[in-house]
């Protein structure tokens, strides 16, 4: 669910609201319907900064002035001057409501803390654990390359007011040095960011969600052992790559990540992040949901001595050993349009596993229009071949086999559809040196009807109902939604970095950005704000500061000295709401300006 403003002219005025609008799936395909208009906080209920304090099992309650910058709100009241209001002016506009924010949330989750401790101060102008919290929101608020946080994004946020780090002070080698000096503490960061996570969302960490994808580089990377070409998950098969591999509660919050070669296979890298795991963590019966890319009886296995639990999707092919289970009953409804069964393999496991079948009607309507597809083009292709064939443009057997594979290649969802023949004339039939036949596959047609919408599952959990274990493994659309928002809100790819430790430490800024952008989520959750912070981040942003610039005047009438205030822009009416939800409270000034000073 997401945020969404509308804008209604009333009486000659503008009125502006909220509404929580969902995105849900229909025969005809994705629609959207508002739930629910947003007012603002009513007395009795309690905002969402309130609800994350209260998860914290009698701990007090994170402040909310966690948010604010160092202000000094002392004031001598008797220090009153006459202003010139003629040359009063703003200067210095700056976006300030999406960094205070991201820096709350760096705040909330005590990377600062964290961070002062192992990178202590030494004698450089400014401190690792600054550079830190500025590559990370910067990646947060407007994901850019660090050239672009130097010439441009920097010097046009409040960040150097927040942080106390001049513009001048924040460059590219900087920058670059910042992702060095942080890459050797990412397990402590993980750790770090387990215990905390955990005290504010109360995540279940017993079953872990673990996928891999990958990003591509711009450039060869042949400085990089970690850059090969392998399968690309952003179809760019020509550039070198790296996979990564991360582990996600059921809520989608991050709890850790690898870093593989990029030609590394989905099931060679289960054990690689397993041992993390446990190493950082400690061994226990956690539950593995994983895609069918990781399924191999090895690392089934390797799970099973670990005293492991497991989850996991199934080949295409292995559901054709349970062809007759399609046409049974006893399906059990877990929602509209999805039905599962319980499937008892006698397989020699001892009843040590199980499988689950089920079948989505949505998914069914999507691979039959697949298959549609395909079978279309495959007797269009079949048409051609057979007019090329009459034509005499194709003589030789050989060849007529070679085009027929590349079809079959290029349409390998409905490769099994025909059964096709192809031979040569004893004599020609006018220019045709070749005959060419096909027939629909009946048996595949068959079986195609059965299993359209159908997938399995296997598992090692048998004392759970069907309808549960189904629920827990569709929860691995969290990780994919994780590198989505990774690769497109965060623009973790390409990666432009070719030396392999400052790609590792661009990534591991990813990797925090992430999380502040899963906290920003569930605490909008707990706010009845949805969990899309994208709508919310660009209304905050509108929320500027700058300089009120007061020029004065003695009581006599001469020029005096100039005041400037450097202030916040009051929000309007719908982002009072926005703020009234979260619990915050926006600062109304910076700090106090002595008269005539530089800013």
């Amino acid at each position: 669910m997401f945020l969404r403003r509308y804008d209604r002219r009333k009486d000659g005025k503008i009125h502006s609201y909220w509404a929580l609008v969902e995105s849900y799936r229909t025969g005809k395909g994705s629609r959207q319907r508002i739930v629910a208009y947003l007012g603002e906080l009513k007395p009795g209920e309690e905002s969402g900064w309130a609800k994350l304090g209260r998860d914290l099992d009698g701990k007090a309650p994170p402040s909310p002035t966690l948010f604010d910058p160092p202000v000094d709100e002392t004031a001598d009241p008797d220090d009153t001057v006459w202003v010139e209001l003629r040359g009063v002016r703003m200067e210095r506009m700056r976006s300030f409501g999406d960094v205070w924010l991201a820096l709350g949330l760096w705040r909330l989750l005590e990377l600062d803390v964290l961070l002062d401790r192992l990178m202590p101060r030494g004698r450089e102008d400014v401190a690792w654990p600054l550079v830190a919290a500025i590559l990370t929101i910067a990646r947060f608020c407007r994901p850019r390359s660090e050239h672009y946080i130097e010439t441009t994004w920097y010097r046009g946020t409040a960040l150097d007011d927040l942080l106390g780090v001049p513009i001048e002070k924040v460059h590219t080698d900087r920058l670059y040095d910042g992702m060095d000096e942080l890459l050797p503490f990412k397990e402590e960061l993980e750790k770090h960011l387990r215990g905390r996570v955990g005290e504010l969302f109360r995540p279940n960490q017993e079953l872990l969600i673990y996928d891999v994808t990958s990003t591509y580089f711009e450039g060869q990377c042949a400085a990089n052992p970690m850059a090969k070409r392998g399968h690309s998950r952003d179809h760019r098969p020509d550039c070198p790559q790296v996979c990564i591999g991360l582990v996600v509660s059921e809520d989608g919050l991050p709890l850790g990540y690898e870093v593989f070669e990029g030609n590394r296979h989905d099931s060679k890298t289960l054990k690689t992040i397993v041992d993390a795991m446990e190493q950082k963590y400690g061994r226990s019966q956690r539950i593995w949901v994983l895609d069918r890319g990781m399924v191999s009886e090895p690392n089934l296995q390797m799970l099973r001595e670990r005293d492991g639990r497991y989850i996991v999707g199934t080949p295409k092919a292995v559901l054709r050993r349970f062809e007759q289970h399609l046409l049974e009953g006893d399906w059990t409804t877990v929602q509209e349009g999805v039905e599962v069964k319980k499937i008892v393999a006698d397989d020699g496991n001892d009843g040590t596993e199980m499988f689950v079948l089920a079948r989505s009607r949505d998914r069914r309507a999507k691979e039959q229009a697949i298959h549609a597809k395909f079978v279309m083009r495959m007797e269009e292709g079949l048409q051609r071949l057979k007019a090329a064939i009459a034509s005499g443009r194709l003589k030789k057997e050989a060849d007529a086999h070679r085009r027929l594979g590349r079809l079959w290649q290029r349409n390998s969802r409905a490769a099994k559809a025909f059964q096709v023949t192809i031979k040569t004339l004893p004599e020609p039939d006018g220019k045709a040196h070749l005959k060419i036949a096909w027939e629909k596959d009946a048996a595949w047609a068959r079986y195609a009807e059965l299993s359209e919408g159908c997938y399995l599952l296997r598992t090692n959990i048998t004392d759970l109902e069907p309808a549960a274990l189904w629920k827990q493994y569709i929860q691995l659309t969290d990780a994919e939604w994780a590198f989505r928002i990774s690769k497109d809100e965060l623009r973790l790819r390409p990666i432009w970095h070719q030396k392999k430790d400052r790609v590792l430490g661009h990534i591991l800024v990813c990797f925090l950005a992430y999380v502040l952008w899963k906290s920003l989520a569930h605490w909008m959750q707990r706010s009845g704000l949805g969990d899309a912070p994208r709508p919310l981040l660009e209304e905050m942003a509108k929320i500027r500061s700058g300089d009120v610039v007061l020029p004065t005047k003695t009581f006599a009438g001469a020029p005096g000295p100039t005041v400037r205030l450097r202030c916040v822009t009051e929000p309007d009416a719908a982002q009072k709401v926005l703020l009234s939800r979260l619990g915050l409270t926006l600062p109304r000034r910076l700090r106090p300006t002595p008269p005539d000073a530089e800013m």
